[in-house]
């Protein structure tokens, strides 16, 4: 089975002197209950510039234009337990956007501190590579989950070339 073709974009704002991270706490389908990025799947004959920008839009009620989109690198996830949920992401940043985050069906989105992500609200593997986008590293993980689809069994980083 070939693994999903997915998009997440993490929006970047400086507010009060600090930098703020937008997530959303996903109130429909997988992940419900978890805070995530925004993102979703990549529809047939969209790029994934195209997806996240649709996706963010969707999802937040903000608005990112393709050229704005900072490249950050990929997340291959891989559920060994459960094949169907393998999802190959492609990440990006995004510092430039226009919009107020909003509430929609399926994400009520809010800003977090950078340096104080809620990880015990997250997926246990975001930890592994998360801090690193957000901090300006690039590259490509690969992140293996064990059988219970929730906890992390290995994760390895390429660095970008």
């Amino acid at each position: 089975m070939t693994a999903a073709s997915v998009t997440l974009c993490f929006l970047l704002r400086t507010h009060q002197g600090h930098e703020e991270v937008l997530l959303g706490r996903k109130k429909t389908g997988f992940g419900t209950g978890k805070v995530v990025g925004i993102g979703g799947h990549v529809e047939p004959g969209e790029s994934v510039e195209e997806a996240i920008c649709r996706e963010v839009a969707e999802e937040s009620g903000i608005t990112v234009m393709p050229q704005d989109l900072i490249p950050a690198g990929t997340v291959d996830f891989v559920f060994p337990a459960k094949p169907a949920w393998d999802m190959f992401t492609t990440v990006f940043l995004g510092r430039a956007f226009t919009g107020d985050a909003a509430e929609s069906d399926e994400i009520a989105p809010q800003w977090y501190p950078v340096g104080q992500l809620p990880a015990d609200q997250m997926w246990a593997d975001a930890v592994h590579w998360l801090p690193a986008f957000l901090s300006g590293g690039r590259g490509h993980w690969r992140v293996v989950l064990n059988p219970d689809n929730e906890t992390v069994a290995s994760s390895t980083h390429t660095l970008e070339s």
